[in-house]
C-alpha cells in the first residue's frame, strides 16, 4: 500500500471503530478495492491507535472505576466489564487462526449482508421491547453484562461492528443510548488489550510489525486522532438521538455494494 491508501485505512479505522457502521467491514471493503484482498493482520495491528484513544477519552472514567475497585471495594462495573468482555475473548483467540484464514471472514458479500441485517436491527431497535430500564452502569446486573457479551461475539464477522453490536444488546438490556455506548467502549478494553498482547507475543505478528512500520504507525496515527473525534462525536450524538440514522446509512452501503457485486458477477 501507498501513503494515501495508509492514509485512508487509518481515517476509515479511526472514525468507524467507534460510529457503529463496522471499522472491519469498512477495511474489508478499502482494501478489496485498493489492493484486492483483505489483509486480517493489517486490521488487528492498526487497532492500536483506536485503543490508545479510548484510553485517553475515557481516562478519567477508568481512573474512576480502578479507585473503586481499590478504595471502595466496589468490582460492579469492573465485574461487569469482565463479563460482557470474556465471551468474545474466548471465542475470538479459540478461532484466531480459523478467522485468519477462512475467506468468509474477508468476503465482501459477507460484509454486504451483515451491514444490511444489523442495519435493519438498528432502525427499528427503538420499537423493540426492551428489559427495565437501568439508571448508571454500576447497577447493570452481571446477568444483563453476560448477555451483552455473548452478543458481542457476532461482530467477530465483518461488517456486525463491535460497537454496534454491543450497543444494541445495551439498549435492549435497559441501558439509554449514550449509557449504553459508553459501557460499550468500557468493556471493548480488554479485548483490544488482549488483541494487542497477541500481536505483540507472536514472532510472526512482530515479524510483520518490522516488515511494514512505517505504513502501520502512520496508519495508527491518524486512527487515534480520528478516533479521539468518532468518540466524541457518537457520545455526543447518542445523548439525544438513537442508531436509526447509522442504521439507514448501513443499509445504502449494502445496497450499493450489491449492486457492485452484481455487476461483477454478470462481466
Amino acid at each position: 500500500m501507498d501513503v494515501f491508501q495508509t492514509l485512508i485505512l487509518g481515517l476509515v479505522q479511526g472514525l468507524t471503530e467507534f460510529i457503529p457502521i463496522s471499522s472491519s467491514g469498512h477495511l474489508v471493503i478499502g482494501q478489496h478495492f485498493f489492493i484486492g484482498e483483505s489483509n486480517h493482520l493489517f486490521l488487528e495491528w492498526i487497532n492500536i491507535g483506536t485503543l490508545l484513544a479510548l484510553l485517553v477519552y475515557f481516562r478519567k472514567k477508568i481512573l474512576q472505576v480502578a479507585k473503586d475497585c481499590i478504595q471502595n471495594r466496589d468490582y460492579r462495573l469492573a465485574r461487569n466489564i469482565i463479563l460482557t468482555a470474556l465471551p468474545a475473548g474466548i471465542v475470538g483467540y479459540l478461532l484466531a487462526d480459523f478467522i485468519d484464514s477462512v475467506s468468509f471472514f474477508g468476503s465482501l458479500v459477507t460484509v454486504t449482508v451483515t451491514l444490511a441485517l444489523v442495519g435493519f436491527i438498528m432502525v427499528i431497535l427503538e420499537r423493540l421491547p426492551k428489559a427495565s430500564s437501568v439508571q448508571s452502569l454500576d447497577t447493570l446486573s452481571a446477568k444483563r453484562a453476560l448477555i451483552i457479551g455473548t452478543v458481542q461475539v457476532a461482530a467477530l464477522i465483518p461488517g456486525v461492528s463491535r460497537s454496534g453490536s454491543t450497543i444494541i444488546a445495551g439498549r435492549i438490556m435497559g441501558l439509554k443510548p449514550a449509557l449504553a455506548a459508553e459501557y460499550s467502549f468500557l468493556a471493548s478494553l480488554p479485548i483490544m488489550i488482549g488483541v494487542t498482547i497477541k500481536l505483540f507475543a507472536s514472532a510472526s505478528d512482530r515479524q510483520y510489525f518490522i516488515d511494514n512500520g512505517a505504513m502501520l504507525v502512520l496508519s495508527n496515527g491518524v486512527a487515534f486522532l480520528s478516533g479521539l473525534i468518532a468518540v466524541g462525536f457518537l457520545m455526543n450524538y447518542l445523548s439525544r438521538h438513537g442508531l436509526a440514522v447509522f442504521g439507514w446509512y448501513r443499509i445504502g452501503l449494502a445496497s450499493v455494494l450489491a449492486i457492485i457485486l452484481l455487476i461483477q458477477s454478470v462481466e
